[in-house]
């Protein structure tokens, strides 16, 4: 991790002129990211470090919600390729009444890898065909905000990401579909969503994309919710 992203995020967050909190969740990271992070944050209570083992993307996440206070939660990935100053885009909808905003990096990936492009179309394409979900186009960002009440109810109701967020084995689980079934299960329980059109620096993505491996994993976590779904899995307690 680079201790510019956190000095990014630093100036950002001092200039919002709102209270703000900036959790790291540390995966079971061997670069050092905790020690970076209490370096470049040094004397800033409103700045915490969750340490985990590497459980993979989902349970990363969920600790870093889970873990946050405030009345609005945001992730987002620390290699910065889509800057934090695009926050600003997405903060006002909520006074809005929205519930759940998320970035989109759009249908045509603008900049972006032949390979992400055919990625895009063939997701768009099964979450359709399987889920009947095609209100949003880019279900996959890494960007999104929630209201933290909200956020907290959806991901206690997760069902095909239920193992892969409360993960106690070390090695990471695949996590291709946890974005979907996230908003699936926002979308089914009402929640106004709403979808913004952002900026994203490709070339500061680390791992090219795998076009049959990631829409093998895609699909077979589509297939999953579905299944998930016919079996009432998703309604209410």
């Amino acid at each position: 991790m680079r201790a510019g992203a956190v000095a990014q995020l630093l100036a950002f967050l001092d200039a919002w002129g709102r209270t703000w909190e900036l959790i790291v969740v540390d995966d079971g990271s061997d670069d050092g990211t905790g020690d970076r992070v209490r370096e470049v944050a040094a004397g800033r209570a409103a700045v915490r470090v969750v340490h985990t083992h590497h459980g993979g993307k989902a349970h990363a996440l969920a600790q870093g919600l889970r873990a946050a206070r405030g009345a609005i939660v945001l992730f987002s990935d620390m290699d910065q390729a889509i800057p934090i100053a695009e926050a600003a885009k997405l903060l006002p909808w909520f006074d809005r009444g929205f519930d759940v905003v998320i970035g989109s990096r759009g249908f045509e990936r603008r900049h972006a890898a032949f390979s992400r492009r055919v990625i895009s179309y063939a997701q768009l394409v099964a979450r359709y065909g399987l889920l009947g979900f095609s209100d949003i186009v880019d279900t996959q960002c890494g960007f999104k905000a929630f209201r933290r009440d909200v956020v907290a109810s959806l991901v206690s109701r997760l069902v095909v990401y239920r193992e892969a967020i409360d993960a106690r084995a070390e090695g990471p689980n695949l996590s291709a579909g946890f974005d979907v079934e996230l908003l699936y299960l926002a979308a089914r329980s009402g929640l106004r969503i709403k979808e913004v059109a952002i900026e994203v620096d490709h070339g500061r993505r680390g791992r090219q994309a795998s076009v049959v491996r990631d829409c093998v994993r895609g699909l077979r976590d589509l297939l999953a919710i579905r299944a998930a779904a016919r079996r009432g899995r998703y309604e209410r307690p």
